[in-house]
């Protein structure tokens, strides 16, 4: 019998006023017997919604039909299919705006929780399966990654399932990319990460880290020199975006990715850890995405008091009203339809201010958004010791700078082809935020797996 709740099963998670002083994950996950429950809302729907709305086309239905008869297995097996990366997006997509927002019990009552269900999957599989993934046999060609971020690591393991000989370049230390330089360990345990990087390995996909490609090697000298036939970019978009603001070179102004990469990826938080981090008091955190929430929240495991300063109002924050909904309950304050104007700081260079100014929304600008507009005399100052821009980012200009031939838009993002990849130069793929500017794990991974199609169809073609 199909459970006709018009609720979904609630995610059990840590309380407030406890989980805001820990770096431990806050969505605990569902039991068996809750999966199966909510998995039995499904109405296994014949022309499937939910799946138009996947970036990566998972077979939603199936997966959640064997979930509900317990073959937890089966069901993981099904996610796999398309997906390289499930307990990632089980606990990071923005389900609201993709499958769950196509879902038909959406319409009187909340969707299935389908991203709960896939974390559930997926956190069931890594605990249970002791059996390593199959290296397919080679067909020969090698393929160069470039990033082991979402778009990067998709790339590789859809390549890797069809044999090729796969190499990930990274830049950093450790593979992972955004999911562990960005997004904080509360909402993705690097476990998790470290876990779904080790499957890609079984399968054959080398990682080289340590590698800047664009200054250890270039482009060319990859397929020149190493005899990769085709080439994927997927290095993300990591060069943070400022306001030009007075006083935003004083100490205690960062951009969120460094914040967040100091405490995700060097562990900052930690007692132990030698990467140094302001222990700021009170905090302002500019702008209303998810990346402002994740600097928000982890200023606020600091032990800072934290306000976001956003342009806009409530109803016109970008970031998932999941993330908004936990950034009020952790006790972080929301000063919308306020905008810096400078920042101040103390005899020896350090913040001990930011002055802001009121706005009002006026008519609507080219993203259909009502444009903030300041209102005149509103200005007032705002004590904080910190300050933290969560304002965008864009590709950095390294890769560019040294490929010859390869075509980019004026702020940055690499030309490609919308179903393929395929940029200006010859077997030369992109993909994922280097291509879009910053936006979600989930789009990357798509955008990885479309590459790998048109990668294989490329060299399949040449043989």
């Amino acid at each position: 019998m199909p459970n006709m709740s018009l609720k979904k099963n609630p995610m059990p998670s840590q309380e407030p006023d406890v989980r805001n002083k820990n770096f431990d994950e806050v969505a605990l996950g569902y039991t068996a017997e809750q999966a199966m429950d909510e998995a039995a809302r499904c109405l296994n729907c014949k022309n499937m919604p939910c799946v138009g709305g996947c970036p990566v086309k998972i077979h939603i239905p199936a997966f959640i039909a064997e979930t509900a008869k317990g073959n937890f297995e089966r069901a993981y097996e099904i996610i796999s299919e398309a997906s390289s990366l499930p307990a990632v997006c089980g606990r990071v997509c923005p389900q609201e705006n993709q499958c769950e927002g196509k879902c038909v019990r959406g319409i009187k009552g909340e969707p299935v929780a389908i991203g709960r269900l896939e974390r559930f999957v997926a956190d069931y599989h890594n605990a249970h399966c002791t059996e390593k993934k199959v290296k397919p046999e080679s067909n020969g060609h090698k393929v160069a990654v470039i990033g082991s971020g979402p778009a990067g690591l998709s790339c590789a393991g859809e390549l890797a399932k069809r044999g090729y000989e796969v190499t990930v370049f990274e830049a950093l230390h450790v593979a992972g990319g955004v999911l562990v330089y960005g997004i904080p360990e509360f909402r993705l345990p690097k476990a998790i990460v470290r876990k779904e990087i080790d499957g890609l390995k079984e399968m054959g996909v080398k990682i080289e880290t340590n590698m800047v490609i664009g200054k250890t090697l270039s482009i060319d000298e990859l397929k020149e020199e190493y005899g990769f036939e085709a080439v994927f970019i997927g290095s993300g978009a990591g060069l943070p975006k400022f306001m030009n603001i007075p006083g935003e070179n004083l100490k205690g102004v960062y951009s969120a990715n460094e914040f967040l990469t100091r405490i995700n990826l060097m562990k900052a938080y930690r007692d132990d850890s030698q990467t140094p981090i302001q222990h700021a008091k009170n905090v302002a955190v500019v702008g209303g995405g998810n990346v402002a929430m994740d600097a928000a929240r982890c200023a606020k495991r600091l032990g800072a008091h934290v306000y976001i300063v956003y342009r806009r109002g409530m109803e016109e924050l970008p970031a998932r009203h999941e993330e908004v909904e936990h950034a009020i309950e952790e006790g972080i304050e929301f000063l919308t339809l306020r905008n810096p104007v400078e920042i101040y700081g103390d005899e020896n260079g350090f913040v001990k201010g930011m002055k802001c100014i009121e706005m009002e929304l006026g008519e609507p600008d080219a993203s259909g958004r009502r444009r903030p507009v300041e209102k005149p005399g509103s200005e007032f100052t705002l004590e904080v010791d910190s300050v933290i821009m969560s304002l965008g980012t864009s590709p950095n200009p390294l890769i560019k700078s040294t490929t010859k031939g390869l075509e980019t838009q004026k702020w940055g993002g690499i030309i490609a082809e919308e179903e393929t990849g395929l940029t200006s130069r010859e077997g030369v793929y992109a993909g994922g935020d280097a291509v879009t500017g910053a936006a979600t794990v989930i789009l990357a991974m798509g955008a990885g797996k479309n590459a790998a199609d048109a990668i294989d169809k490329y060299l399949s073609e040449k043989k």
